[in-house]
């Protein structure tokens, strides 16, 4: 029987990383993180492109590429950054898809979980059965990056500029999990109704 794929998505500063520890935790399930596959693809599949478009100057001495180096030059332009994702974006997801396929047939495995920043722009419902979203309200948000990650409430405000709106994940999505609570049992509780409801366990 074919393991379904559950897609997790929502805005920076969401828990989306408790979330997807607790479905790693509770239920076993295969989680990918489309960051880290992107991060290995850029220094491998990827790589030889990506030297070719940005150039040298983004390399370490030892010829693997500097990300850091690589943002700089990459992220003063629109242009580099459309570039860039042309490259790795779809080799992520051709790894993606094959991943799933390498584990379908585990039994330990109850079902898969991606998350990916652009879920919903890459149009990763071509990979997932179903997209949820991990709400959060706007001032839990900011005071949860503010503390977390030393943010002023001026990034906060930045980030939040450019990412989908409310609305556009809530369109695009079939469950959405409120993570705004302090109390994290509740996020949980969401989590367990809905993994039954859309027939995941």
């Amino acid at each position: 029987m074919r393991k379904k794929v559950l897609g997790i998505t929502g805005g920076v500063g969401a828990g989306k990383s408790t979330v997807l520890s607790y479905l790693q935790e509770k239920y076993h399930a295969y989680v990918i993180y489309a960051d880290l596959v992107a991060h290995t693809l850029m220094q491998t599949v990827c790589y030889d492109e990506i030297v070719s478009a940005f150039g040298t100057e983004i390399l370490n001495p030892d010829k693997t590429i500097d990300r850091a180096k690589l943002s700089d030059v990459v992220f003063c332009s629109s242009d580099r950054i459309l570039c860039l994702n042309s490259i790795v974006h779809p080799a992520v997801k051709k790894r993606i898809r094959e991943m799933i396929e390498e584990n379908q047939r585990k039994g330990d495995i109850p079902f898969f979980v991606v998350e990916a920043a652009l879920l919903i722009e890459d149009h990763y419902e071509e990979i997932c059965d179903e997209i949820w979203y991990i709400y959060v309200d706007e001032e839990t948000r900011a005071k949860r990056l503010m503390a977390s990650r030393g943010y002023t409430r001026q990034k906060v405000e930045e980030i939040r500029k450019k990412q989908l709106k409310d609305e556009e994940f809530r369109a695009h999505c079939q469950f959405v999990v409120d993570n705004s609570g302090e109390i994290v049992e509740n996020t949980y509780e969401q989590i367990d109704k809905g993994l039954i409801k859309h027939e995941f366990l």
